[in-house]
């Protein structure tokens, strides 16, 4: 690879990286070709974008990125496959559930949300995160609650304070 080559693809993944908040970095090396596949397919399904890396120019990107990675450079070592997604969690369930089968793909470092999780026991905390769309759905609802007890306190009251009015009128 040219030097002009090198410096594409880095402007290339620093482009990628300030397009995304959610980033992870896994390990897939060992998986042979019918298990990378249908990870491939997996991701696909899931909204995933996944592709390998070269860890030198990865690295680079970062360091080139208006955002703070922390110490997840520091995880580029050996085969790094790079795991991009809208939501925060998608790749974290998609290797949990992928790992019921296989002992791949292992998590290196995760960069979700704004926060840098290192390590492959961080799967469980990043598979607890809640997407945007889920935490605006947990607000309206909890908006929602004392609204709905209101209006129902108010119906209530109304069909027996008409229960009332009409039972005087008869009598």
């Amino acid at each position: 690879m040219t030097r002009e080559e090198k410096s594409q693809v880095i402007q290339d993944l620093t482009a990628t990286l300030a397009d995304t908040n959610t980033l992870y970095l896994a390990d897939i090396s060992g998986l042979n070709a019918d298990t990378t596949s249908n990870l491939r397919r997996a991701c696909f399904k899931a909204g995933i974008q996944l592709s390998v890396v070269k860890n030198t120019l990865l690295a680079k990107a970062m360091e080139a990125s208006d955002k703070d990675f922390g110490d997840l450079p520091t995880t580029l070592k050996g085969n790094t496959s790079m795991m991009i997604s809208e939501a925060a969690n998608a790749p974290a369930k998609l290797i949990k559930e992928f790992r019921k089968k296989s002992q791949k793909p292992l998590l290196k470092g995760a960069f979700a949300e704004e926060s840098v999780y290192i390590g492959d026991e961080q799967l469980d905390a990043l598979v607890d995160i809640k997407s945007r769309e889920e935490l605006i759905g947990d607000i309206i609802g909890l908006l929602q609650s004392p609204a709905k007890n209101v209006i129902s306190a108010l119906q209530s009251g109304g069909q027996t304070l008409s229960g009332i009015i009409k039972t005087l009128s008869e009598k």
